[in-house]
């Protein structure tokens, strides 16, 4: 179920970011529904590898560095899905902090209700 409810905010979040950011463009909801779930996989498989061998750069710009590796994460989104297009990095970069932000808010008011964690 948190899947399912993590995917539901990250595509209200690219919608949110398409409809901000010029040049973030999907051609269809189903197109963004499935971005989503892209998002997530490479989230979870590529980002922990860039974030690892980024992270001297990381440091050194006190964490700024986290943004860009937000905006490549999602340039790799785009670039496996078919349906979604992004012009060039300043769209890939503002949009990504508009979904990291949207999905920051989102998760504070859904959050892991259901873990013995959160009790």
């Amino acid at each position: 179920m948190g899947f399912l409810i993590r995917t539901v905010i990250t595509a209200v979040a690219f919608y949110i970011a398409a409809n901000v950011v010029t040049g973030l463009w999907f051609s269809s909801l189903t197109t963004l529904i499935i971005a989503a779930i892209i998002f997530g996989v490479v989230n979870a498989v590529i980002r922990p590898i860039i974030a690892t061998l980024s992270l001297p750069l990381t440091v050194l710009t006190l964490g700024l560095f986290t943004l860009v590796v937000n905006a490549i994460m999602l340039g790799i989104t785009a670039l496996v899905m078919p349906g979604m297009r992004i012009t060039n990095f300043s769209a890939a970069f503002f949009g990504a902090i508009i979904i990291w932000l949207v999905s920051w808010i989102a998760n504070k008011f859904v959050g892991d209700r259901g873990t013995a964690a959160a009790r």
